[in-house]
């Protein structure tokens, strides 16, 4: 049997979008403990069970794997740094986060859309994670959307509809495509600007720059919106993306990240845009802007670490 890309499957497993938990128990001590995860899934009504997978990699995966109670919180738009807290951050964790404790003492993240404490059911090994069940004691929720997740990046359903919701307005949809550390670009009379469709209304977009992006020889695997802006006539959105390897014909330039804010772009908002990205790639720690072409807001879509 060939041996399968760790790494590779790894992306694969990632293209299913889920939400993301954070997951809380007590060590023998009292320390509250808890790790992002987006292994949740629900598993039976009678009795009520859940589960979660806690990775052997974790430093406090022995606690979990033997732990008595513990406690899911699915976490809501605009909960992206509790995420990167819980999956990253070395320090107290739960002095960074506004939490409460269930009846048994395990913490619940406030302003989760739902939250639910558990007794351990069953914990099964499997491979480098083990199937942690619980059985449902008590829950809480609210009608607030949840936090999304594919393709290792966070996306807000709620702000992705509402930027792609139909309007009387044209609609320019272009992509951000990233291949080994650069961008793929059209340099125009104008200047610099993305690979890009024009279309007379936002039904289809996505399929419509992907047909656009295959005519043109690119494999283009879309993410999630990065810039959402209106002009006097058109409204603009533009999608990150990512390419296996350069189209071998066409106009497009691959231009190295670092040297994105130096080119000379068709219009201010995509050299604002592009500076934005060469910016926030060294991070990966990315945002959607939704607004004009002058002002907006910005919303967070960091990579989950």
């Amino acid at each position: 049997m060939t041996a399968l890309d760790p790494r590779d499957l790894r992306r694969a497993f990632g293209r299913f979008m889920t939400g993301v938990t954070v997951v809380t128990t007590r060590d023998d001590a009292g320390t509250p403990l808890g790790f992002t995860a987006n292994s949740f899934t629900s598993v039976s009504l009678d009795p009520p069970l859940l589960l979660v997978c806690p990775g052997k990699n974790l430093s406090s995966y022995h606690e979990f794997a033997t732990c008595a109670r513990f406690a899911v919180n699915i976490l809501a738009e605009g909960q992206e740094d509790v995420s990167n807290t819980f999956a990253g951050f070395k320090g107290d964790r739960f002095a960074k986060v506004d939490h409460c404790l269930d009846t048994h003492g395990i913490p619940l993240i406030r302003g989760a859309v739902a939250m639910f404490s558990c007794r351990t059911h069953q914990i099964i090994e499997a491979g480098d994670h083990c199937v942690l069940i619980g059985q449902v004691e008590t829950y809480s929720q609210d009608d607030a959307p949840g936090l999304g997740y594919a393709n290792g990046q966070y996306f807000s359903l709620g702000l992705e509809r509402g930027a792609l919701e139909p309007s009387g307005r044209n609609v320019v949809c272009g992509a951000i495509i990233e291949q080994n550390g650069h961008i793929l670009l059209e340099k125009t009379d104008a200047g610099f600007l993305p690979p890009q469709v024009s279309l007379s209304d936002r039904q289809n977009l996505r399929n419509s720059l992907v047909q656009n992006l295959t005519a043109r020889g690119i494999n283009a695997r879309l993410g999630v919106a990065y810039s959402v802006y209106d002009d006097a006539t058109t409204h603009h959105v533009y999608i990150l993306a990512s390419a296996p390897a350069l189209p071998r014909h066409g106009t497009l330039q691959a231009i190295a990240i670092k040297d994105l804010a130096t080119l000379p772009y068709a219009s201010a908002p995509i050299a604002t845009m592009m500076a934005r990205f060469a910016l926030e790639s060294r991070t990966r720690n990315f945002s959607l802007y939704l607004g004009d072409a002058q002002r907006g807001d910005v919303h967070s879509l960091s990579e989950r670490t």
